[in-house]
């Protein structure tokens, strides 16, 4: 049968879209390689896993697994904005941030309009623009990061959404304080600005912008966060959204019916309360950043200074076979680019000290 006989009936728009490559999983690793030692280094995952508070209100709750979830998630979105000290009313909860920025394209764009994003940014954001038929406008980057300047001259009449992300995925990069509102300043009170703070926990630069300081001033805010990285529940797939509750109420004018699964609910409920796991979560990354960053000094390798849990280390433009001979060695890191400048650097999440040190000890034997 060909595996074009319905292609004339999908739009062009859906067409050209490029769908989005996850990272390489430890099962297809093993399967291929014939490996019983795998060190996953892809995905921007948590080392500790989860909280035991967290496993702990799963295991309660699979009692009830045959029934529908609270489709309002009444008892999370309370806990969560006790915590955020906002209201209920100011969140949309998503199967994952994934799903709250799509959202965010579906309601205020279409075709003829523009979605701002930046060069190197997370593929999701264009991948939103293409879904809706809308024109993506790639800004190029500035030393790896968001130009915010040149991200303010690019606003048109007809751009009505701006895809920021701080930290950037894929290059861990952060635009600071002054940076930031210099150019929500600048955006015109119509234009949608989605701030995805995926990364937040692991900031430890002082003059970092907090989405939330800045609410109050500017509705046409919206800040995109997840329990996939600092609390661990990336299988869960749980992420959310907080701006005005004008904003987030036509979010959830077409959010999918129990969209969040009642595990989530529950294991996120009681991950916020855990903050001494995620605490220790912080403490990890920020050894394991040091270790790796300071074989890359040891050993002359330039890399992307990461304010997240992963950083971008320069292997010239071997980079594609070093990956592939890293996974033959059972370490899954991830390719970020196949073209261009980016193309020579391969993204290392931070993992436990016994998993760096097989990358480094895997790298080392490589170069």
């Amino acid at each position: 049968m060909s595996e074009s006989l319905f292609k004339n009936q999908v739009l062009p728009h859906i067409q050209a879209i490029q769908a989005y490559q996850p990272g390489k999983p430890i099962s297809e690793c093993q399967r291929e390689y014939q490996l019983n030692r795998i060190t996953k280094l892809a995905s921007n995952e948590n080392p500790l896993g989860a909280s035991e508070k967290a496993i702990e209100a799963i295991q309660s709750s699979l009692v009830d697994i045959g029934r529908y979830p609270d489709g309002a998630s009444f008892v999370l979105k309370n806990t969560l904005a006790d915590f955020l000290q906002r209201t209920p009313q100011e969140i949309a909860l998503g199967n994952g941030s994934n799903e709250l920025l799509e959202l965010v394209a579906r309601v205020f764009a279409g075709e003829g309009d523009e979605i701002l994003f930046s060069e190197y940014a997370f593929p999701v954001y264009e991948i939103s623009a293409q879904v809706v038929g809308a024109t993506g406008v790639k800004v190029p980057a500035k030393n790896w990061g968001h130009d915010l300047t040149a991200m303010a001259d690019a606003i048109t009449d007809r751009t009505k959404v701006i895809y920021l992300a701080n930290p950037n995925n894929p290059t861990g990069t952060l635009f600071r304080e002054d940076e930031w509102r210099d150019f929500i300043a600048k955006v015109p009170s119509h234009v949608i600005v989605v701030l995805d703070e995926a990364y937040f926990e692991y900031v430890r630069d002082p003059m970092y912008a907090n989405g939330l300081d800045y609410l109050d001033d500017y509705p046409n805010l919206l800040v995109s966060r997840t329990f996939s990285k600092a609390y661990g529940l990336a299988s869960l797939r749980l992420g959310y959204m907080v701006g005005s509750s004008e904003l987030i109420g036509y979010l959830n004018q077409i959010r999918a019916p129990f969209n969040v699964n009642q595990i989530a609910q529950v294991a996120a409920t009681a991950a916020l309360a855990d903050r001494e796991f995620v605490e220790k979560t912080i403490r990890l990354n920020h050894a394991g950043m040091q270790q790796l960053t300071d074989h890359f000094s040891e050993v002359g390798l330039d890399y992307i200074e990461s304010q997240s849990n992963f950083i971008c280390v320069h292997l010239g433009p071997k980079s594609s076979q070093i990956n592939q001979a890293l996974l033959e060695k059972g370490v899954i890191v991830r390719p970020v680019a196949k073209q261009g400048a980016f193309s020579e650097y391969l993204r290392v999440s931070i993992g436990l000290e016994q998993e760096n040190a097989h990358f480094i000890q895997a790298l080392s034997e490589l170069l």
